[in-house]
């Protein structure tokens, strides 16, 4: 028996000397790995990164996840040296991934780097721009979706309400009216399913199973958890697939009513040129944009009223501002900005705390590269910790906690600090920051001129913490509701 166990450990060392992870030469500094698994198990669940050897070993250090090395850069002038002083070094995308593998590569966001990928931004960037994005056409678009968030508001004045849905159905549908040309009534159980869907997809895709179908591809066969990640993936591609062919079924060629139009008009342009536009790519493009265009919007609207009816006299200062610049005025304008500069203030800060996407989307570098004094061998993952420089000492006044005065100078003008890189930097910052921001000033104007939010008697105590997944969300509560003065009956 004694001479079994001394047998056991014998492998068990020996398998250990074998499997033993290796860091590349002139490689950053990190924890050591675990055969197999290897940092994994060091991750907090709840925040992975958070302080994470950065003390120990820098702003750039290395972590394992399973087998593969990655690279993880904190602080602004890190982040900005790799995203932006050498962005084509840093614009691959992993491809071993899970969320990698649901997307084929394909699409824009998690397409790798090269000519496809160029295309397909190019195509979606000039084809938002032909229908309204930047323009009083696109204005009128969101304040139309904003008087159906306020006729839900209404319904609850006096009250609270579970604002957990509300945001992500107006999100959602401003997106869909651009890509599909419609737009869902709040209680439709097709949006719903979506959203929920969605929701579950950000967190599940980032989870414990989901690395385990990465690090140990042997378990990919059985019925395990990530399992349902794919299957609901795989519902939202037959949705989309199913508005496309009613799409193909009503289009006049050459007369688009939205980006799924234009596709098809771009597929029939290219059809003999050996393009990538085509029925898959579409498909996957238009999962991008309904992904991106809904959760990091909704999540930063959820996180603005946690902390406006926490905060009223920053809710107060921005009331007092909006009816100053608005006066008799029916709605606003993206163009009131300028005129309101603690509202943008407050925007800002809004998104710095919600911190929505805190690890950006992975990176790959293209060729071998260096980064400060070490080497970064080409397809190394790289991962931007967007929440080290959103929160970075040094770079704010109060990097630690909801304060607007981060962005307003001396004399309460609004500036923005360098480090406000909530959508990224470099040629992969997110594609969709210009309609973002004009739906947080659109929403939020709108609903802070009608609406006075405070904390419900039924809201327990205020928690700020975030869920962790892709993208980061405020934890459920109730949000009270009062009619403003001049909006009651």
């Amino acid at each position: 028996r004694l001479g079994s166990v001394v047998l056991l450990c014998f492998f068990s060392l020996l398998l250990f000397f074998f499997t033993r992870v290796r860091r590349p030469k002139n490689f950053p500094p990190g924890p050591r790995p675990l055969p197999i698994l290897g940092n994994l198990l060091q991750l907090d669940p709840v925040n992975p990164l958070k302080d994470l050897e950065r003390r120990r070993y820098g702003n750039v250090f290395s972590l394992y996840i399973g087998s593969r090395p990655a690279v993880v850069l904190n602080g602004l002038e890190v982040v900005r040296e790799a995203l932006v002083t050498h962005a084509e070094e840093y614009a691959g995308r992993p491809t071993h991934l899970l969320i990698s593998h649901l997307f084929e590569s394909k699409g824009i966001v998690l397409a790798n780097y090269g000519s496809s990928w160029r295309d397909h931004r190019r195509f979606a960037l000039t084809t938002l721009r032909k229908f309204g994005l930047g323009k009083r056409s696109m204005e009128e678009r969101i304040l139309e979706e904003v008087s159906h968030i306020c006729t839900e508001l209404e319904s609850s004045a006096g009250g609270s309400m579970d604002p957990q849905h509300l945001f992500h159905l107006t999100a959602s549908n401003i997106i869909c009216s651009l890509i599909f040309g419609e737009r869902f009534e709040y209680d439709d159980p097709v949006i719903l399913t979506l959203i929920q869907r969605l929701e579950e997809l950000t967190k599940e895709a980032f989870g414990p199973w989901a690395m385990l179908y990465e690090i140990i591809p042997v378990l990919r066969p059985f019925p395990l958890p990530f399992r349902n990640i794919l299957h609901k993936f795989n519902q939202m591609k037959e949705h989309i697939k199913k508005i496309v062919t009613k799409h193909k079924s009503s289009r006049v060629v050459g007369e688009p009513r939205d980006l799924l139009d234009c596709y098809l008009d771009q597929i029939d342009k290219t059809a003999n040129g050996g393009s990538t536009f085509n029925d898959t790519h579409m498909v996957f493009l238009l999962l991008d944009l309904f992904m991106a265009g809904t959760d990091t919007t909704s999540n930063t609207l959820r996180s603005a009223v946690l902390h406006l009816m926490t905060n009223q006299h920053v809710q107060d200062r921005c009331y007092r501002e909006i009816t100053n610049i608005l006066e008799g005025r029916a709605d606003a304008s993206f163009e009131d900005r300028h005129a309101m500069p603690y509202v943008q203030a407050m925007i800002h800060e809004v998104q710095r705390m919600s911190d929505t996407v805190p690890l950006g989307v992975f990176r790959t570098t293209c060729s071998d590269t260096q980064l400060h004094s070490y080497q970064l061998p080409q397809g190394t993952m790289v991962i931007p910790n967007l929440s080290s420089v959103l929160h970075e000492e040094g770079q704010w006044k109060f990097p630690h906690e909801f304060n607007p005065e981060n962005f307003l100078n001396e004399v309460g003008e609004f500036v923005k600090p360098e480090a406000f890189l909530p959508f990224s930097a470099g040629s992969r910052v997110c594609l969709g920051e210009g309609l973002a921001r004009m739906e947080l000033f659109l929403v939020l104007v709108t609903l802070l001129r009608r609406f006075q939010f405070v904390w419900p008697e039924d809201g327990g105590v205020p928690d700020f913490s975030l869920i962790f997944g892709g993208t980061q969300s405020q934890k459920p509560f109730r949000l009270g509701v009062h009619l403003r003065s001049s909006e009651r009956g």
